[in-house]
């Protein structure tokens, strides 16, 4: 649990009847390890009470009839009213009386102790857990059942080994087979392993972030309901105003910043088309009045005691100035105000909002005009606060980020490793749930990298596989420097550890050398394939002048499943393109070939599902680096559910992909003719082929049925005429039963990040931005096209020729077009006489 805002009333008396009178409303921020002593002399500071003098007595209303009053005594009880103050905290008011006479010493505590002692056993049970956050997940028996040593039993364990880097040296952060959640190793730059003691440090739940610079946190999610938006609008479209999201000025109000206060403050002066000034501001209170000097409006406000939480003390709310007052300008629309009204527009890291639609959003619900600058520095404010901050927070949140990431997804494997300095070098994420997954998928993992586009760039590697239903299943996921030899066998290292090697598995990539030697280094007995896409287009490069014939025959060859097709289309390709062969075999038919690959590939010849998935995170790619691992994380979460929930409605035994598949073999199966040989042996009769299946030994001549594992027409032929079954010829990573095991693990959400509760050691390290130069200027946000990539040219709809586009195009368009054949929107406009039911009196002048 977090902090706790509570009200106090002081200043009153409790009646004979129990209940309080008179007083006043005063508040205070608890913190969450907050003591009854500590308590006591918070509210004696606010009162300007000597304790020791008068007496003071804490009561609260427990809304039942036989003890309409609980005494707040010790930190037992402290810590029951907390409880129910978290619930409701505007109905439980903490009840302060100073004075020479105690109530509680009267007809109210008359069975203090024995009654006490009942209502809390009666009235909540497990009082002694009351305040301990609860974990998702993170019982050791839990953590036994997935197979995953468990790390962390929750946040307040008593010890644990753990030291933070000295400069120069690495952080990891990893579950086992790494016994502690932070050890100092090897230095980066070095490369050999230098043993430091680590010294048991006893880690208890610390205040999040102490040395973190704040980040501009809203209080829109407090008060969305009940903000008294008068229209629903303002919540739908993401602009403030108009009595908006962030809700109205009132007295009493709390505002969690000075900063937020002033932001509504400026929101409801351009709501209501005025302009104020600051007529005192200390660090204790402010007073901002109208701009007119006779207008009475003004706020008052004031902040609380030993928080950062600002309450409104006074608001007069009624507007006495001239009504031909008429300021000319509208200063409160800063920079700042502006990205707070236009950050709910900003949640969909996708949507493309340009300054010029923040420039019309502002006078269209404000009636505001700001410039294309302040329009562009609002929108990246909007951008910081949305995105967890700044570039430089944001890496400073990462430990602690990934922290709650393995405390609320245990098992999770979380590596992040920094260079001198404390900068980060590299990171590696594989989610449990992903981890459980993977065993019931196709053993052919796909790995790529793609660039990231943010102020420190680069890359984002990647490890995905197909599920049951040939859907992208996320492995693991990585962000390095660039695409080097050491990133890549650090990513691959990873791999290993978490997924395991066997020789049944399948690694496929593009031709990337770095890749070649990772894969060579870290898994030296496991295939490595080729896509064949990213070969083909290093064809067309080589041999420009045939690409026609080259791509057509190519990818007939790489595809087919028999050898002898193999041979006869590998020839074909040959003649059509001289040299082509001798450049394929130094390649090495068996990477890019299906017929003669050493390992089972399935229907994976290309990297496609990597692909799609660097597609799905292009706009996700631009943001900083906890920002990228949380819309990652939210992916994954979505993609998770939505396919669990999917499998679970599947009723046939296969997945559906794989059952409309089956369905369209049996329908040209029904075309072939079958011959017996024996009860296990049949000659399948295919238009002028014929293949010999074997059903003894699982095989088909055509050697789809034994690569794929799935049956092939063929095959689907003989079970019509056998009682064999078509489901029990096909392998079970395409059941329904492993579809849903593969997403039986739940990826669960992360709590705000003032509910972060982290080690000291974790929170008072920052991680530093990696040590890269900037470049001046725009950042490139389109990729450059890989060699021998064709990318479509775009066409103009004005004039419907290809090179440009509506906004550049210049050529003349025909006032009236022919459907003359040669007539296009190039050429000069012919001139058609004109009908006479078409003339018009042209008025004189």
């Amino acid at each position: 649990m977090g902090d706790l805002a509570i009200w106090l009333r002081v200043g009153g008396k409790i009646n004979e009847s129990l209940n309080y009178v008179g007083g006043d409303y005063e508040m205070l921020l608890l913190k969450k390890d907050v003591t009854y002593s500590g308590l006591r002399k918070m509210i004696a500071k606010l009162l300007n009470v000597d304790e020791s003098v008068r007496k003071m007595e804490l009561n609260f209303e427990t809304g039942v009839p036989f003890k309409p009053l609980y005494g707040v005594t010790d930190d037992r009880t402290l810590e029951l009213y907390m409880h129910h103050a978290r619930q409701e905290s505007t109905k439980y008011f903490l009840l302060v009386t100073v004075g020479e006479e105690s109530v509680r010493h009267g007809k109210v505590s008359e069975k203090a102790k024995t009654e006490e002692q009942n209502l809390s056993d009666s009235y909540i049970p497990g009082l002694d857990s009351i305040n301990e956050v609860p974990n998702v997940g993170t019982s050791s028996n839990v953590a036994e059942d997935h197979g995953f040593p468990e790390l962390f039993a929750n946040s307040y364990v008593n010890e644990m080994p753990m030291e933070m880097p000295s400069p120069g040296r690495s952080l990891f952060v990893s579950p086992t087979p790494i016994p502690s959640f932070v050890d100092v190793v090897r230095n980066a730059s070095e490369g050999n392993e230098q043993g430091t003691a680590a010294e048991d440090v006893r880690t208890t739940p610390v205040e999040p972030y102490q040395n973190v610079p704040p980040i501009p946190i809203s209080v829109v999610e407090a008060n969305v309901e009940g903000s008294g938006c008068g229209d629903q609008t303002c919540v739908e479209e993401g602009i403030y105003g108009e009595g908006g999201i962030l809700g109205d000025i009132e007295e009493h109000r709390i505002f969690r910043s000075k900063k937020e206060l002033m932001t509504c403050v400026s929101i409801t002066a351009m709501t209501e088309k005025f302009q104020y000034k600051v007529f005192k501001s200390k660090p204790s209170f402010v007073v901002v009045r109208c701009i007119h000097t006779s207008c009475s409006w003004r706020v008052r406000a004031k902040k609380l005691v030993e928080s950062e939480y600002w309450m409104v003390t006074k608001y007069e709310k009624n507007h006495t100035c001239p009504t031909d007052f008429k300021p000319v300008r509208r200063r409160q629309a800063t920079s700042w105000v502006v990205g707070e009204c236009v950050k709910r527009k900003l949640i969909n890291p996708g949507r493309v909002y340009r300054p010029r639609d923040v420039m019309d959003d502002m006078k269209r619900k404000f009636g505001v005009d700001i410039s294309y600058s302040v329009a562009w520095r609002g929108r990246e404010c909007a951008y910081d606060n949305m995105r967890l901050g700044t570039p430089e927070q944001s890496y400073k949140l990462l430990p602690g980020y990934l922290h709650m990431l393995m405390d609320t997804n245990p098992g999770s494997v979380v590596n992040l490793e920094v260079s001198n300095g404390n900068r980060f070098q590299y990171l590696f994420i594989a989610f449990a749930a992903s981890i459980h997954g993977f065993s019931y998928c196709r053993p052919v993992i796909s790995i790529d990298a793609t660039h990231l586009k943010g102020k420190y760039r680069g890359v984002l590697f990647t490890a995905v596989c197909h599920d049951a239903n040939q859907q992208i299943f996320p492995l693991a996921f990585g962000v390095g420097d660039s695409e080097n030899d050491a990133s890549w066998s650090w990513f691959l290292h990873r791999v290993k550890s978490v997924f395991g090697s066997n020789p049944a598995l399948v690694i496929v990539s593009d031709r990337h050398r770095s890749i070649n030697n990772a894969v060579q280094e870290v898994f030296p007995q496991v295939f490595h394939g080729i896509c064949m896409y990213h070969l083909l287009n290093n064809l067309k490069t080589k041999f420009r002048n045939k690409t026609k014939e080259l791509e057509e025959h190519y990818i007939r060859t790489a595809k087919t499943y028999n050898l002898q097709d193999f041979h006869v289309l590998f020839y074909t390709l040959s003649s059509a393109v001289p040299g082509v062969k001798e450049y394929l075999e130094a390649v090495g038919l068996h990477r890019w070939t299906r017929s003669h690959a050493p390992s089972r590939r399935y229907n994976i010849m290309t990297t496609n599902i990597s692909e799609s998935l660097n597609a799905v995170l292009v706009k996700v790619r631009e943001l900083p680096i906890t920002a990228l691992v949380n819309e990652i994380r939210l992916l994954c979460q979505k993609w998770f559910h939505g396919r669990r929930t999917k499998a679970a409605g599947c009723t046939t035994m296969m997945s559906k992909d794989v059952e409309m598949k089956l369905e369209g073999r049996k329908d040209r199966a029904q075309a072939m003719g079958v011959i017996c040989a024996d009860q296990y042996t049949f000659d399948v009769v295919d238009g002028d082929r014929n293949y010999c299946v074997d059903m003894a030994l699982w095989t088909c001549t055509c050697r789809k049925f034994q690569l794929d594992q799935l049956p092939c027409d063929h095959v689907l032929a003989v079970v019509r005429k056998t009682p064999y079954e078509a489901y029990d010829l096909c392998s079970l990573y395409y059941t329904r039963e492993f579809w849903h095991e593969t997403y039986r693990g739940v990826i669960n959400p992360i709590p705000h990040i003032s509910s972060w509760t982290t080690p000291q050691q974790i929170s008072e390290f920052e991680l530093q931005p990696p040590d890269v130069r900037t470049v001046a200027g725009r950042r490139r946000k389109r990729r450059l096209p890989s060699m021998g990539e064709e990318l479509p040219t775009p066409k103009c709809s004005r004039c419907k020729e290809r090179g440009h586009n509506r906004a550049t195009c210049q050529n003349p368009i025909a006032l009236h077009p022919t459907d003359e054949a040669g007539c296009s929107g190039s050429n000069l406009p012919t001139h058609q006489p004109i009908h006479p039911s078409d003339q018009h009196s042209t008025p004189q002048l």
